[in-house]
């Protein structure tokens, strides 16, 4: 027999959240169907464990972006004042907690005084967490991880960066264009490294019908913080408005 995770027996706060989050443990739930009822309570236990840990976290950016960006580029260099720009603002700073624009966002918040957290992921080559971080937790599992990024921020700052970042950028978008999660801020920083692909997007992707226009309107672009910050700011405003209105 298989079992998969229930979102109604995961005991945690889940505080004004409770719809969102149970959807998302549905969401983690998906990804596992497996006859081995220890490792589904492995797994129970590190969601549990995770919202335990995080649950002192308010409003946050979730920054992805390359680990293998050198601290001397100009990605590390516009990663670290934008996470800056963010935690002067109010937000803490999440990201996977290791090297690269990881380090960079970390490092950030560290400079403006915010909560810097890194969700750092078990792998057989060991990444050891950066030294720019506050609170941080490792997790055995990508989608357990994954819940947490989506749980606890209010938006996404994504640099330039391989096909990790490619997969946490277009699971934030899936989630939300099936209605998974509310809306919010995804950015993406540099429009020189992202237009192509928002091209092809619009051209291909658009222009055969594959996804509509308001799926494009999902993500925002910027080329500095001061970009990136007003429009994490004005799509937190905007889903204020929606959730009054």
């Amino acid at each position: 027999m298989s079992e998969s995770i229930d979102g109604d027996h995961v005991e945690v706060n889940l505080g004004g959240k409770g719809a969102i989050d149970r959807e998302l443990l549905a969401w983690a739930g998906s990804h596992l169907a497996i006859g081995d009822p220890a490792r589904v309570d492995r797994i129970r236990d590190e969601i549990e464990t995770g919202f335990a840990t995080m649950a002192q976290i308010e409003l946050a950016v979730s920054v992805f972006g390359s680990s293998r960006t050198e601290r001397t580029h100009q990605h590390y260099a516009l990663a670290r004042d934008t996470a800056k720009l963010l935690g002067e603002s109010g937000f803490s700073i999440i990201t996977g907690g290791g090297p690269g624009v990881m380090e960079a966002a970390n490092r950030g918040a560290k400079d403006a005084g915010a909560l810097s957290v890194g969700c750092n992921i078990s792998l057989p080559h060991e990444q050891e967490p950066n030294p720019y971080l506050d609170l941080s937790i490792t997790f055995e599992h990508f989608f357990v991880r994954r819940l947490m990024f989506v749980r606890y921020s209010s938006g996404f700052l994504i640099a330039p960066g391989g096909f990790g970042t490619l997969d946490e950028m277009f699971e934030a978008l899936v989630l939300m264009q099936t209605g998974k999660i509310e809306h919010f801020p995804l950015v993406l920083l540099d429009s020189t490294f992202w237009g192509g692909m928002l091209e092809w997007i619009e051209d291909k992707l658009m222009g055969l019908g594959l996804v509509d226009a308001d799926d494009r309107q999902l993500v925002h672009i910027a080329d500095t913080p001061q970009e990136a910050l007003a429009a994490v700011q004005a799509e937190i405003d905007l889903a204020a408005v929606r959730s009054t209105g």
